[in-house]
Order: C-alpha cells, then sequence, then structure tokens
C-alpha cells in the first residue's frame, strides 16, 4: 500500500491539537480571564486522566499481557507507570522556581503530549497501511481528544508569557510528534515495533499524565479560586469523555 496515505492521516490527526490554541484568540475581559484559565485547566486535566484510565491503561495492558506471563507483564507494567510519575516529579524539579508557575504547567503538558502522540502516530500509520476505514476512524477519535489537549497547552503558556505565537509554537510542536511516531513506523515498521513495546510507552505515558493532571494542572487550577469553574471544567470533561467513547 501507498505510504502517503497513511502518513497524511497521521500528520493531520497530529496536528489537530494545533486548533485546541484557537481559544487564545478570544478576547476575554480581564475578570472573566481566572475563570476561563481555571475552567481549561480543569478541563483539560480531566480528558488527560479520563483518556489514560479509559483508553491508555486497557489497550496497554491488554497488549501486555498477550505476550507476556501475568506477574511479568504486571511487574514491567508498573515499573513503565512509575516511571512516567518519576520524569514528572524529574522535569517539575529541573524547572521549579526558573519559570513562571503557569508557564511550567504548560512546558509540562507539552513534553507529557508529545510522548503521548508519538505512540499514537505510531499506531495510527500502522493501522492506516493495514486498514484505510480503520486507521481514518481511529484518527478521528484520535483528533476528538487532541484539541482539548492542545488547549492544556496553549492556555497556561499564553497567559503566563502574553505571546499568542509562542503559545501556537509549543502546541505545533507537540502535534508533529505523531508524524514523527508515523515516520519512525514507516523505518521500522512490525519488524521491531510490537505491541508490547507499544503497550510499554503508552502506560509510561499514562503515568506522566495522570502525574502532571494531580500534581500540576489541579493545584494550578484552585489557585484561581473559581471552584464553580474548575467542577463546570471538569463536568465538561466528563461530558467529552463520554461523547469520545460510545459516539466517536
Amino acid at each position: 500500500m501507498d505510504i502517503i496515505w497513511p502518513l497524511l492521516i497521521a500528520t493531520i490527526a497530529g496536528l489537530s491539537t494545533v486548533l485546541g490554541s484557537i481559544v487564545i484568540f478570544h478576547k476575554w475581559q480581564r475578570e472573566n480571564i481566572n475563570k476561563f484559565i481555571a475552567f481549561a485547566l480543569s478541563f483539560s486535566l480531566t480528558i488527560m486522566i479520563g483518556i489514560s484510565v479509559l483508553e491508555l491503561v486497557p489497550e496497554a495492558s491488554f497488549a501486555i499481557l498477550t505476550e507476556y506471563k501475568l506477574v511479568r507483564g504486571i511487574f514491567w507494567s508498573s515499573i513503565a507507570f512509575i516511571f512516567g510519575i518519576f520524569i514528572i516529579y524529574y522535569i517539575n524539579k529541573k524547572i521549579t522556581n526558573k519559570q513562571d508557575d503557569l508557564y511550567r504547567v504548560g512546558v509540562l503538558s507539552m513534553l507529557a503530549l508529545m510522548l503521548h502522540n508519538l505512540p499514537e502516530g505510531i499506531v495510527t500509520f500502522l493501522s492506516s497501511y493495514q486498514n484505510m476505514t480503520l486507521g481514518l476512524q481511529l484518527s478521528l477519535a484520535i483528533m476528538a481528544h487532541n484539541i482539548p489537549e492542545g488547549i492544556s497547552i496553549a492556555v497556561p503558556i499564553y497567559y503566563s508569557t502574553g505571546s499568542k505565537k509562542k503559545a501556537i509554537k509549543m502546541t505545533f510542536l507537540s502535534g508533529l510528534a505523531e508524524p514523527l511516531g508515523a515516520l519512525l513506523a514507516f523505518i521500522f515498521l512490525s519488524k521491531y515495533i510490537t505491541n508490547a513495546m507499544i503497550g510499554f510507552i503508552l502506560l509510561f505515558v499514562a503515568g506522566l499524565m495522570i502525574t502532571l493532571s494531580i500534581h500540576d494542572l489541579f493545584p494550578k487550577a484552585k489557585k484561581y479560586h473559581e471552584d464553580v469553574w474548575i467542577y463546570v471544567g471538569i463536568g465538561a470533561g466528563i461530558i467529552f469523555l463520554l461523547f469520545n467513547q460510545f459516539v466517536l
């Protein structure tokens, strides 16, 4: 099969992350900025935790347990997940007190989502390469949650730096990880990329995103003292997850 279409599908799915940055072009009144940031952060953390729990962990566990025995599979899965937690704490330690707190949240979101998009690109490419219809369906589901993931990068970066250009650039860089994953899949294909390997990467990413959400995004949202908008953001995130699970 021609590789152009699978690569194109993976690229479009990845760069849909940039669509999340559109929200920064809305001119919010000053008294509503804190409400919007609290909403955006809580919405984003709900998406990250939901995707990790509902998609990444189950998919990864199934892939790993089909290739490893139960005890060995659980052991290495736990290591991959814990390593993701460790990386977030390590990066936090390196950049804390060097940048604005909100900017730090945006950078961490970008790094976590780049690592998330990489295996997604691999999966999207391989699926499209084998079955174009399946690849298109998968890319639509990925696009649906890439857009709110883009919000989690663009909003903190923009409101901490005041630069739309920087916010879009970092969102774009995160989205580029998906076609990069597709290119890796093209170079190595299934000869070297196993289901278990992708499973370990997904568990690592789940550890990253859950830790980022609980350790960074939620405390930062609370600092704006807009609890009602935090609840609204969480509720909107849950509705979006349900729509993504049962409609797309």
